[in-house]
C-alpha cells in the first residue's frame, strides 16, 4: 500500500509495561510501529530516508504514562502526509514527521499485537503485546470483526481468544487515613513481605510491624520518592539498619 492519509484507532488494556501493539514496514525503509515502553505509548514512524543520509525520516513521539493499569485506553492516529495527530484518551498531540516524504509505503504484512521476527536487531528485542484490544480500525477496515469472522486473507491469527480475561489480583486503595491490619505469626524468626504499589504521593508509610517480646520493629516507607526500609533491633549494639533505593 502507498497511502497519503491513514487513520488507525483501537482500544486496549494491559498490566504489562512493554509490548508492540501495531507494526507495518516496507522494502524502501518505511515503517510505523505503535508500542508500549515503560508503560508509556510510543509511536515510531518513517516515511522514507535516503542512503546518502541527507534525508532522515525517523520520527518518534511518546505520550501518556502508567498505561499498564489494566484500564481501557483509546488511541487514534490520524496522518495526512507529514502531519500527524496522535490522540490518547482524548488528549491530542500534533506533530510533523522528519524527512521530506509524504507517502507511507508498506509492502509487507501489517501486524496487530506484535511484530514478526525479521532477523533485524529491532525485532527480537521487542515484546509482543499481552492484554486485550477492541475496536481495531485501520483505514476504515474493522480488523477485530474481520479477524473474528476469519475474513482476513492471508492472516495468521495465532493463539487468539475473542474474550478478555480479567486479572485475578484484587487491588486495595488507601486514602491516606485508612490502613489494613493483619495478625502476625508468633514464634517465627522470619519476616517476609512482598507487594506491588503505585502512588502519586512522594512520601508515606507502606508497611509497619512490631516484633514480639519488644525485640524491635520494621518499617517500609516512601520518603521524597525513595523507598526506604528501617529495621530496629533492641538487643544488638548496631540496633538500626537503614536501606534506601
Amino acid at each position: 500500500m502507498k497511502t497519503l492519509k491513514d487513520v488507525i484507532s483501537l482500544k486496549f488494556k494491559t498490566s504489562e509495561s512493554e509490548g508492540v501493539m501495531f507494526h507495518g514496514e516496507g522494502q524502501q525503509g518505511d515503517y510505523i510501529t505503535l508500542e508500549l515502553k515503560k508503560a508509556k505509548l510510543v509511536l515510531n514512524l518513517n516515511l522514507g530516508s535516503n542512503q546518502l543520509g541527507s534525508i532522515y525520516g525517523h520520527t518518534s513521539v511518546m505520550t501518556g504514562s502508567l498505561l499498564d493499569d489494566h484500564h481501557w485506553h483509546s488511541i487514534i492516529i490520524e496522518r495526512h502526509g507529514r502531519n500527524i495527530n496522535l490522540t490518547l484518551d482524548r488528549h491530542m498531540q500534533h506533530f510533523r514527521t522528519n524527512g521530506e516524504f509524504d507517502y507511507l509505503d508498506l509492502d509487507y504484512e501489517i501486524t496487530f499485537g506484535g511484530m514478526p521476527f525479521s532477523g533485524k536487531p529491532s525485532s527480537n528485542s521487542r515484546k509482543n503485546f499481552k492484554g486485550c484490544m477492541e475496536s481495531i480500525n485501520y483505514n476504515g477496515n474493522n480488523i477485530t470483526d474481520l479477524a473474528k469472522r476469519k475474513k482476513l486473507e492471508p492472516s495468521n491469527v495465532g493463539n487468539l481468544s475473542f474474550s478478555c480475561v480479567e486479572p485475578h489480583t484484587v487491588p486495595v486503595f488507601f486514602n491516606a487515613t485508612s490502613y489494613l491490619e493483619v495478625p502476625g505469626r508468633p514464634s517465627q524468626d522470619l519476616f517476609s513481605v512482598s507487594f506491588l504499589f503505585r502512588t502519586w504521593n512522594p512520601s508515606g508509610l507502606l508497611v509497619f510491624s512490631n516484633f514480639a517480646d519488644d525485640l524491635g520493629n520494621v518499617e517500609i516507607d516512601i520518603n521524597e520518592g525513595k523507598v526506604s526500609v528501617h529495621i530496629n533491633v533492641t538487643q544488638v549494639k548496631k540496633n538500626r539498619i537503614d536501606i534506601s533505593s
